[in-house]
């Protein structure tokens, strides 16, 4: 028999191993010389370099809607605290440096968080649709991505109305599993986030142009079984673009995608593999 994890002994033992990862990481950024994007603007920087918005309330399943209704409530409280900020050359984004904890007390509700591979009621929940947000938009840029964590190898709803490539999503835990970017850059860049009534909208400005544009697309995607087990699999690539003549300079594999299908599917189409 595999032997248990310390945190996997009992829900006092998790609890403690949760606090020593925060401390930790508390640490780690304390002796670590970044400078953290902590300034903002109510003024909009003058570029708009790409702009994008995502569904609140998704068919995802059997998840309760309930969940969904809790999910906007939480995506409207951490909004406000990460819209405007400026990212200035050097600096490095934290998302949980600026949204901070999540708790009853802040006013954050149950909502859908994915705990080892499966959907589960968690306070606060639905952050990971306001990381994946940001992401897609900094993926549009020369921005580098620092920190990002996936729901690794698993493909854990169908799809619905989909507008990004699978695998270009994002898991976050508070505050050791964060979503980073640093600006190498000489411009600053700006983040504006809010929520409608269907929405969470965001744009990403700056005080100027950039250089090249970015198109992100997925390529082979098709579904696989291997030992009776389906997966998902496919390439998502990023093209470099020279908008003054529109030629590709350059093609880069962001993400190559082998994830388990923990839905139903008999809908698809499926080939076999030996």
């Amino acid at each position: 028999m595999k032997r248990k994890l310390f945190c996997q002994i009992s829900p006092t033992t998790y609890r403690i191993s949760v606090q020593k990862c925060r401390c930790m990481r508390h640490l780690r950024d304390w002796t670590s010389g970044k400078t953290f994007a902590a300034e903002k603007s109510d003024e909009p920087l003058p570029m708009l370099i790409y702009r994008h918005k995502s569904l609140i309330r998704r068919k995802l399943g059997n998840v309760h809607m309930d969940l969904q209704e809790n999910k906007a409530v939480n995506l409207s409280l951490a909004a406000p605290k990460v819209t405007g900020i400026l990212i200035h050359p050097g600096e490095t984004f934290s998302f949980w440096h600026l949204v901070g904890s999540l708790s009853p007390k802040k006013g954050y509700l149950e909502g859908l968080a994915i705990s080892n591979g499966e959907p589960k009621r968690g306070t606060g929940g639905g952050m990971c649709q306001f990381t994946n947000l940001i992401h897609w938009m900094i993926l549009h840029t020369p921005l580098q991505i620092v920190e990002h964590h996936h729901h690794d190898g698993l493909d854990l709803f169908p799809d619905f109305n989909r507008q990004i490539p699978f695998g270009t999503g994002t898991s976050i835990v508070y505050n050791y599993l964060d979503y980073r970017f640093y600006n190498p850059t000489d411009a600053t860049y700006q983040l504006i986030v809010y929520v409608t009534d269907k929405y969470l909208c965001g744009e990403l400005r700056a005080d100027k142009a950039q250089e090249y544009t970015y198109h992100i697309l997925s390529e082979d995607e098709h579904f696989v079984e291997e030992n009776g087990i389906v997966y998902r699999c496919g390439e998502v690539y990023r093209r470099i673009i020279d908008p003054k003549t529109g030629n590709c300079i350059e093609k880069q594999l962001i993400r190559s995608n082998h994830a388990r299908v923990l839905y139903d599917t008999s809908h698809l189409t499926i080939t076999s593999r030996s």
